[in-house]
């Protein structure tokens, strides 16, 4: 008796559980869907545009990032070689003056501007100041080369192709063992 009272039990549990379910009111029509790749339109490679950016830099400076279209670069590329050029005409000037004075005391003349500066001083300002001028030729063709450079790798960058299938993310795991944290960056490429 026990045993069919189970199963009475059994059976109006299934009962109810048919009864519950009610029929959906809302039709949905189920349909494949499919997944649209959208492929990125890429401007085609050109591949002497660094080289030609480049060489616009070489030919007259500042022309090359005028050519990869980075105005704002003009102005710094000017600034930079025209501050070193305008040190160096004044370290000329300079070097000029010690060099008079030092060849007038050489030839005997002592009214010279620098009539109590020693003559060992004079001919460390003139070594000094030719330093200066050497430092500042340097220092525009430093900037001249930074320029073609800048124009060179500027163009190589603006044709980087950034891939869809490369991606970089951090990644940061809490280590519930010691507990501490992890930090890490996922690398992640897609195979085709």
């Amino acid at each position: 008796m026990k045993n069919n009272r189970w199963y009475h039990y059994i059976f109006i549990l299934l009962c109810t559980s048919i009864w519950a379910q009610e029929s959906d009111t809302l039709k949905v029509n189920i349909t494949q869907e499919a997944i649209l790749v959208v492929e990125i339109e890429r401007e085609p490679y050109d591949a002497l545009a660094p080289s030609r950016a480049a060489f616009y830099s070489a030919v007259i400076p500042g022309l090359g990032q005028a050519y990869n279209k980075k105005y704002w670069k003009i102005p710094i590329v000017y600034a930079g070689i025209g501050t070193s050029i305008f040190f160096y005409i004044n370290r000329d000037k300079e070097y000029q003056r010690f060099r008079d004075a030092y060849k007038r005391r050489l030839a005997g003349f002592t009214d010279d501007e620098f009539q109590v500066v020693a003559d060992q001083t004079l001919i460390r300002a003139q070594r000094r100041e030719q330093r200066n001028k050497d430092v500042s030729i340097a220092v525009a063709v430093g900037f001249y080369l930074l320029n073609i450079v800048d124009a060179n790798v500027d163009a190589h960058l603006k044709q980087f192709n950034v891939s869809e299938d490369l991606s970089i993310k951090p990644n940061i795991n809490f280590d519930s063992f010691d507990a501490s944290t992890n930090y890490g960056l996922s690398l992640t490429f897609r195979l085709k």
